[in-house]
C-alpha cells in the first residue's frame, strides 16, 4: 500500500511558477506510474499530467501542456509537478495518485491511493 502527501501549494500571481511535490511511503514507489489531478470549486477532479515508472515518458493535458512539467525521483519517492505561467484558471486543489496501468491513463477512476491534496491559487 502506498500513502502519498502532496506539498507545495501556496497563492500565486498570475504568471508565476509553483513545484508542487508528492512524496510516497512505501518501497515499491518505482513499480508505479504516477499521475496528478486537480480540482476547482464546483466542478469534477480533472487530469492534469502523467509520468512513466521510470520518468522517461510524460503526458499532459492540454490546458497545462508547454507550461507544465512532471518528473520524479524514484530515489527519494518524489514525484514533482513544476508549474509555470501560472494563470488563474489553475487555482485548485492539486492531487496526486498512483495508476493502475503502466501506460498512460486520464480518468480518475484508473488512479488510487489518492493524497490529500493541495491548494493552489492563482491571484490575477
Amino acid at each position: 500500500q502506498v500513502q502519498l502527501v502532496e506539498s507545495g501549494g501556496g497563492l500565486v500571481q498570475a504568471g508565476g511558477s509553483l513545484r508542487l511535490s508528492c512524496a510516497a511511503s512505501g518501497r515499491t514507489f518505482s513499480s508505479y506510474a504516477m499521475g496528478w489531478f486537480r480540482q476547482a470549486p464546483g466542478k469534477e477532479r480533472e487530469f492534469v499530467a502523467h509520468i512513466t515508472r521510470s520518468g522517461g515518458s510524460t503526458y499532459y493535458a492540454d490546458s497545462v501542456k508547454g507550461r507544465f512539467t512532471v518528473s520524479r525521483d524514484n530515489a527519494k519517492n518524489t514525484v514533482y509537478l513544476q508549474m509555470n505561467s501560472l494563470k488563474t484558471e489553475d487555482t485548485a486543489v492539486y492531487y496526486c495518485a498512483v495508476s493502475r496501468s503502466w501506460t498512460v491513463r486520464t480518468g480518475k477512476d484508473e488512479y488510487d491511493n489518492w493524497g490529500q491534496g493541495t491548494q493552489v491559487t492563482v491571484s490575477s
